[in-house]
């Protein structure tokens, strides 16, 4: 009976340290409800279930601007995103108003309406180039990745950015005071040449290190405690292609990749090999080192083809095990004239299809999320 007992605590011992293990966060410190998000986005990835995200959903879509209530996605499919993504862009210069002139007051309270709704937030970052001032897509300035690193002749201005960013994430927070999990989406498309931050711009070990030091300075220096941290790519070749400039597993909790239906694989066929090839590559990783998987951005821009979700979309992701996938945003009609929508308006050709998409059983909407109790 003594052995009986000795082997069974030993056992138990094991099973405890497999469970931390199988949960191990950036930040061991996080607040309850921020660990309990992690852990049901882990549980929803492994159960084939896929939270629908939708980019600046409540505060415009196709023909409207900020009208509270109203949401394209819930307009066509019944209810809200489950997860609703935005940019953090202009907060590090102090505007009031971000990239795409959303006020920042309005993005606190979606959030806040987001969160007590059961849903998710997520929020991309395209700072502005702490070297010249000027937008994310300018890559002049020399090498900015180096100049912004501990020591490099612009990380007084970086910090200063990131405690003004800091600073607004900190007042994400219930009227109880509740701070609000967001998953934090930092540096994203870094693969790309596109960005201050992309490829071409720096070395690999200069990427590593500015993410390293941008958690770390976020966790430990400014105390926020309720991020989740998503790293992610563009378009990649193959896993060692995705890895090159990966951070290390103390320093995500979620990965992914961007694509979208344009350029060289415009056509259906391309676009579905591609997204599904990726995405049997991010399973791979993510498995192997212990993340939650997702696409983290997506779309075919004005959708032209009535039964593209259910045709090309759904089959190419429907095997894998994303946690959430993220349409890009519905801006409408532009300036030039051109339009912007990657998620389908009442009567857009592809509403019907949209619609048999989120009731395919495998995509989840708000009220949907909101049952799974991802905070508790």
């Amino acid at each position: 009976m003594k052995l009986f007992n000795s082997v069974l605590s030993c056992f138990c011992i094991i099973c405890g340290l497999m469970i931390q293990e199988s949960y191990a966060q950036v930040d061991e410190h996080c607040t309850a409800e921020t660990r309990s998000l992690y852990i049901h986005l882990k549980q929803v990835s492994n159960q084939g279930k896929m939270l629908l995200g939708h980019q600046d959903d409540v505060y415009y879509g196709v023909g409207w601007a900020y009208v509270p209530g109203r949401s394209d996605v819930r307009e066509v499919a019944g209810d809200y995103p489950a997860v609703l993504g935005g940019d953090l862009s202009g907060v590090e210069l102090g505007d009031s108003l971000n990239i795409d002139h959303v006020p920042f007051r309005l993005i606190r309270l979606a959030a806040v309406e987001q969160f007590q709704a059961g849903g998710v937030v997520t929020f991309s970052w395209h700072m502005h180039n702490p070297v010249t001032g000027s937008s994310a897509w300018d890559t002049t300035g020399g090498n900015v990745v180096a100049a912004i690193l501990p020591g490099g002749r612009a990380h007084a201005q970086y910090v200063r950015y990131l405690q003004r960013g800091g600073a607004f994430l900190n007042s994400l927070k219930t009227s109880t005071g509740k701070q609000i999990p967001i998953i934090l989406r930092l540096f994203h498309e870094l693969n790309g040449n596109w960005f201050w931050w992309g490829r071409s711009h720096c070395t690999a070990a200069e990427m590593k290190a500015l993410w390293q030091f941008t958690v770390q300075y976020l966790r430990d220096s400014l105390h926020l405690h309720h991020l989740l941290f998503a790293w992610n790519t563009d378009r990649f070749a193959d896993a060692d292609a995705y890895l090159e400039r990966y951070p290390g597993d103390a320093w995500t909790d979620i990965i992914g990749f961007d694509i979208y239906q344009a350029y060289d694989i415009a056509s259906n066929p391309a676009f579905s090999y591609q997204l599904s090839r990726m995405c049997h590559l991010l399973d791979s990783i993510a498995i192997s080192h212990d993340k939650i998987p997702a696409l983290t951005e997506f779309g075919y821009n004005t959708i032209p083809d009535s039964s593209w979700w259910t045709q090309v979309l759904q089959p190419a992701i429907a095997p894998y095990h994303l946690a959430y996938l993220l349409a890009w945003r519905n801006a409408g009609k532009k300036p030039n004239g051109s339009q912007e929508f990657y998620v389908p308006y009442p009567g857009q050709i592809s509403a019907d299809d949209f619609r048999q998409f989120v009731a395919s059983g495998h995509i989840l909407l708000r009220r949907q999320a909101a049952m799974l109790h991802l905070y508790q």
